[in-house]
């Protein structure tokens, strides 16, 4: 495995979670090391950002 393939791994407990339902649910911590927002609405959004309105609030 080289250098890159072991920072971008996911490692559960710490970047994800598996919901009751079975769906990968990324934690804070994940979404900060990946650095920006991708405007999905997360459940762990750091970013403040808002799917109803489609802004960041701070």
């Amino acid at each position: 495995m080289n250098e890159q393939n072991k920072e971008n791994k996911l490692i559960e407990g710490e970047d994800f979670y598996y919901t009751p339902e079975g769906y990968k649910c990324f934690t804070e911590k994940h979404h900060l090391k990946r650095g920006y927002c991708c405007k999905s609405g997360c459940r762990h959004c750091p970013y403040g950002y808002d799917k109803k309105t489609g802004e960041i609030r701070k």
